[in-house]
């Protein structure tokens, strides 16, 4: 997985494949999801990411 962040238009972006991308779902305004041909989710996109809580990402550490 790789994320990335656009500081200037506050976009989240999360990659969760390499695949291409076949088809875009949005889900409301701010969140839309890309789907590879077989289905999985190969991207999430977060619009005004930090105003919806999405960024900064929190790391949490297993003790």
């Amino acid at each position: 997985m790789r994320t990335t962040y656009d500081e200037a238009d506050d976009i989240l972006v999360l990659h969760l494949s390499e695949k291409p991308i076949a088809k875009e779902v949005s889900q409301d305004w701010h969140t839309h999801i890309s789907y590879a041909e077989d289905g999985s989710i190969a991207e999430i996109v977060i619009l005004d990411a930090s105003k919806q809580g999405a960024w900064p990402l929190l790391k949490s550490y297993a003790a």
